[in-house]
């Protein structure tokens, strides 16, 4: 199971970093690349499957579909996926959890902001009162399918980091497995919010739309209790930059020679193309 997989990685005493991956090939190179576990983006669902920015538009149901496309890539590898808000209020909640469980996704982050919600990166969010949201995540302990839950706060940039410790302790109290004080990377905020939550695993992102400068090292990471460190859409905004010189050495010279592409046989690896020509061999 998964689920199990990823609670033993939040138990270790060492960090593990989850890479963006979006579709069946980016999850194949992830393992490939020799990564224990991997992140499906809200934002990276809302872009890819809408062309919309991380404002509320995608539900679920998106996330949902998109992952079961993705996790047999996976080869087990667990998968973290980012819920929102549950979508609603605790049954809402319960009932995407549920479907993240059934379409093969290992855990989700839930948060505490009203629906719908906003990018952890921009102003004016709102939180919900640290109760209703306490609610959700003893739902969904209880009734998700034996789903890991992160339970992530966005109080640190509206109310300050006091109040973002609060909310986490009260939601490790509710049953997640781990906390995620989204905004908080220095050093000093997080030994105050280890100190604090004595034995709870956090979760940090270290997101391209926040400051990508001055991060502490794994071994310090992990003193401070961090256990997942996410890299939500870095592996996108690399494939579209290298998409975008593709494109440009198209228009201009009528070729992508120029530009480093991924092998055909590579690609053709990935895809599973030696073992379906084999299999169609065998009962052609």
């Amino acid at each position: 199971m998964t689920a199990a997989a990823l609670r033993a990685l939040l138990a270790a005493d060492r960090v593990t970093h989850l890479p963006g991956v979006y579709d069946a090939p980016t999850a194949a190179l992830a393992v490939r690349a020799g990564h224990r576990a991997a992140h499906l983006s809200g934002a990276a669902c809302a872009a890819l499957d809408l062309g919309l920015p991380d404002l509320g538009y995608v539900h679920g149901t998106h996330l949902a579909a998109r992952a079961s496309r993705l996790v047999p890539a996976l080869a087990g590898a667990p998968l973290l996926a980012d819920a929102d808000t549950g979508y609603g209020d605790a049954l809402q909640a319960v009932w995407t959890a549920r479907a993240y469980t059934a379409a093969g996704v290992s855990g989700l982050h839930l948060e505490d902001q009203v629906q719908p919600k906003r990018c952890g990166h921009l102003a004016g969010k709102e939180l919900v009162a640290p109760g209703t949201a306490a609610r959700k995540v003893r739902a969904v302990a209880a009734e998700g399918g034996g789903i890991v839950v992160v339970a992530r706060t966005d109080a640190y940039t509206v109310t300050g980091l006091d109040d973002a410790v609060d909310r986490a302790a009260r939601y490790a109290a509710a049953g997640a497995d781990a906390v995620f004080l989204e905004g908080v990377t220095d050093p000093g905020e997080l030994a105050r919010a280890h100190a604090a939550l004595p034995g709870v695993p956090l979760v940090v992102n270290r997101s391209e739309a926040g400051s990508t400068t001055d991060w502490p090292g794994d071994d310090e990471l992990a003193a401070l209790g961090v256990r997942l460190v996410l890299h939500p859409v870095a592996p996108l905004l690399a494939a579209l930059d290298a998409a975008a010189r593709a494109y440009a050495a198209i228009a201009a010279g009528g070729s992508a020679e120029t530009v480093s592409r991924l092998p055909w046989a590579d690609f053709t690896g990935l895809v599973g193309q030696d073992e379906a020509l084999e299999l169609d061999a065998r009962y052609a």
